[in-house]
């Protein structure tokens, strides 16, 4: 007797196939039926709010009035050099706690500061400072810079007066055409002595 040919493929069992099987009807009818349900739900509890009923507000009445916050302005912006305490650094960058910039009677001089920043030598309570402070007028508003002039001449043991966003305003526009840092002592020491 001779053997085939392949005998490999005739030890092999035949491929699957899926043949005519058909989904049954029972589960044809069960998602059938969830269907129809579904639709019918969705009909029978939709339920328009007519908007009589409705308390008449518009978006507006949901707005939050915002009003400037010093300290997170502060912490924000001036932390990283002055230090959380007000202390600044020794050497690089002056305190604000005891600064007599910062306690001067008029808040115009620190609003000045503030406003324009500070470029060159500036003495801060006997011992000389070499830097550079950015400029803050293009970027906060007179409120802001109201909150941030309040924080810090009332913080950090400091009990200087507080001033508002007009007094802001007047000093921004005296000083409209300063268009450099102050120059340091130069510059802010007779600001300091004229007030």
């Amino acid at each position: 007797m001779t053997e085939p040919r392949f005998s490999q493929q005739q030890r092999e069992q035949p491929e699957p196939s899926e043949g005519s099987r058909p989904v049954p009807k029972l589960v044809l009818s069960v998602i059938a039926g969830l269907l129809i349900w579904a639709v019918y739900y969705l009909y029978a509890t939709y339920n328009p709010m007519p908007p009589s009923l409705g308390d008449n507000r518009v978006a507006a009445d949901f707005a939050v009035p915002v009003s400037a916050d010093g300290g997170q302005l502060y912490t924000a912006h001036c932390v990283a050099c002055h230090q959380a305490n007000g202390k600044g650094l020794p050497g690089v960058f002056p305190p604000l706690s005891g600064s007599e910039w910062v306690s001067a009677k008029d808040p115009g001089v620190m609003i000045k500061i503030v406003l324009h920043g500070v470029q060159g030598p500036l003495t801060v309570e006997g011992a000389k400072y070499e830097g550079l402070m950015p400029h803050f007028h293009d970027k906060f508003s007179d409120e802001e810079i109201a909150a941030l002039v309040n924080h810090v001449r009332t913080g950090f043991g400091n009990s200087a007066s507080t001033t508002d966003a007009r007094y802001v305003a007047q000093v921004r526009e005296e000083t409209r055409d300063q268009a450099t840092p102050w120059k340091g002592d130069e510059d802010l020491r007779p600001l300091l002595r004229s007030r």
